[in-house]
């Protein structure tokens, strides 16, 4: 049976962008009684990272980065300007964060964790941690963009810890055909 090509229909967001321009007061506490960590993925393999952004962003249609061929997605993770960190929880992968360092500004390019993962307490630790990573790279500013496709908590959280809105912006997003996706799977 062929895969179904169909081209899916474009969805229409509302992009929030957040930005912080100092460090949080205080940090988050780790999950007390968690077998977890959270660790630098150096020079990360490009079928992992396509895993992590596959898992972690097919429901909030993270696509961007799965379109791209292998020479453009290993100049951008391999860029001395990421820093990627991977989360495990009881030894496997269960969500990552990634950063864009640019001169006095980091972005949270990425940050979310996979299914099993959600729901138990993690993620304003893991949130937590994203940001006190940006931080330790003495930017003037950190930045984050959210958008109506994103978990519903995803807004809220990222304001309780600190981040404020300075613009919004409607955008289309493209998500991947079915036919495509097989194709990002397997190569």
């Amino acid at each position: 049976m062929a895969l179904d090509d169909r081209t899916p229909e474009p969805v229409e967001v509302t992009v929030t962008f957040l930005e912080m321009v100092e460090p949080a007061k205080a940090g988050v506490p780790q999950p007390i009684g968690r077998n977890i960590a959270l660790l630098k993925a150096n020079g990360i393999p490009l079928h992992f990272y396509r895993y992590l952004i596959d898992r972690v962003g097919r429901r909030w249609h993270w696509v961007n980065m799965l379109r791209k061929d292998d020479e453009a997605l290993a100049a951008i993770l391999h860029a001395k300007s990421r820093d990627i960190r991977v989360l495990y929880l009881d030894g496997a992968p269960a969500g990552f964060f990634e950063l864009h360092v640019d001169g006095h500004e980091v972005e949270l390019a990425f940050f979310g964790m996979m299914d099993h993962a959600m729901g138990q307490g993690l993620g304003k630790w893991f949130l937590g941690a994203a940001i006190s990573t940006a931080w330790a790279h003495h930017p003037k500013r950190v930045v984050v963009q959210t958008c109506t496709l994103d978990h519903p908590a995803a807004l809220p959280l990222y304001q309780k810890l600190g981040f404020r809105p300075y613009a919004q912006a409607n955008e289309i997003i493209y998500p991947l055909s079915l036919a495509e996706r097989a194709q990002i799977v397997i190569a």
